[in-house]
C-alpha cells in the first residue's frame, strides 16, 4: 500500500493531476497525506477540492493557512484579498458542502513514523502534544460555532505557548504555529513577519526546526508553508533538514508539486523518494 506526503498545493489541480499521473495513483491501493493549502492563489481551488474529496479516506488532508482563509472568508470574517482566488468555492452549487468538508480535516497527522504539520511545531511540544493540540483547534472548527471560533483565530498574539493559556489566546497560539509559524526564538516566541529562505532569519530568530533541544527532534517531522525552503531543498542530495523534510516546493508559483513516497518497513533507505512535476506559474509574485 504506497503511501505520499504532498506539499502545498495552493488550487494548482492540472500539476496535481500530473502527479498522480507520474505515481500512479490507484485510490483503493494507495494513500496521500496532503500537507495544507490546498486552496487559494491557483487558478483550480474548486477542482482540487472536489477531486480530494471525492477520493474519500484515500487523501488525508492537513488545513493550512489559506484554507482556513477561505473557511473565514465564506463565514463572512474576512473579505477576499487582491491575491485570493477560492471566491469559487463559495459560489459553486457544492461549494457548502465543499466547505463542510474542508472544516472536517486535520491540523496535524502522526502516523508511519512521520509528524505532519502544515507550518511548524513550537520547541517545546511533543509530537504527542501537538496532536492533542491540534485536536483542540480541530474540536472548535467542527463545533456549532465556526465563526465564533474563526473570528477569534486572526492575530499574533500572545506570540509564544504557555500551558497556562485558555480559551481564544490559546487557541490563536496553536493556529499560528501549526499553520503560520516558519521562525521563532530558541525560546519560542514566534515570528510572522519574514518569508524568505533560512539566511533571511531576524535578528535572534531560529527556523523553528533549527531551535537546540527542540521536543520533536527525534521525530521526523513534514510540513509545508515554506516554498523558499522547499524549493532549494527538494532538489539537494540532502533534503532533511533538523529531522525534518520541507515539501512545499513552489508549485503556485512555476515551482515544482512534489510528493515523498513513504517507504515501507521492508525496504532500506532513507525512509522516503521524492518525486516532482514542473509546475507552470499560476500566480506572479507581489
Amino acid at each position: 500500500m504506497p503511501m505520499y506526503m504532498i506539499g502545498d498545493l495552493q488550487g494548482c489541480h492540472r500539476p496535481l493531476l500530473r502527479l498522480l499521473e507520474k505515481i500512479d495513483f490507484s485510490p483503493s491501493r494507495d494513500t496521500l497525506y496532503l500537507l495544507g493549502d490546498l486552496v487559494n492563489r491557483g487558478p483550480e481551488s474548486l477542482a482540487v477540492l472536489r477531486h480530494l474529496a471525492a477520493l474519500g479516506d484515500s487523501a488525508r488532508c492537513l488545513l493550512g493557512n489559506h484554507d482556513l482563509h477561505l473557511l473565514a472568508m465564506s463565514q463572512g470574517v474576512r473579505k477576499p484579498g487582491r491575491h485570493d482566488s477560492a471566491q469559487e468555492v463559495m459560489e459553486a452549487a457544492d461549494g457548502a458542502a465543499l466547505l463542510d468538508w474542508l472544516r472536517h480535516r486535520q491540523m496535524a497527522i502522526h502516523e508511519h513514523s512521520w509528524l505532519m504539520v502544515h507550518a511548524g511545531v513550537l520547541p517545546g511540544w511533543t509530537a504527542a502534544q501537538t496532536m492533542a493540540l491540534a485536536a483542540e483547534v480541530e474540536q472548535g472548527l467542527r463545533g456549532p460555532d465556526l465563526k465564533g471560533f474563526l473570528q477569534a483565530m486572526y492575530g499574533n498574539t500572545p506570540d509564544r505557548w504557555s500551558d497556562a493559556l485558555q480559551g481564544a489566546d490559546r487557541l490563536r497560539v496553536i493556529v499560528n504555529a501549526l499553520t503560520r509559524m516558519r521562525f521563532c526564538t530558541p525560546e519560542g516566541v514566534m515570528e510572522f513577519a519574514t518569508t524568505g529562505n533560512v539566511a533571511a532569519a531576524p535578528q535572534g530568530y531560529l527556523p523553528w526546526f533549527d531551535v537546540p533541544g527542540r521536543a520533536t527532534a527525534g521525530t521526523r517531522v513534514a510540513f509545508g508553508h515554506w516554498s523558499t525552503l522547499g524549493v532549494e531543498t527538494v532538489a539537494a542530495p540532502n533534503p532533511m533538514l533538523g529531522n525534518t523534510l520541507p515539501l512545499d516546493s513552489g508549485c503556485v508559483w512555476g515551482g515544482c508539486l512534489t510528493a515523498a513516497r513513504l517507504a515501507g518497513a521492508q525496504e532500506k533507505g532513507p525512509g522516503f523518494e521524492l518525486i516532482s512535476v514542473k509546475c507552470e506559474q499560476a500566480k506572479k509574485p507581489g
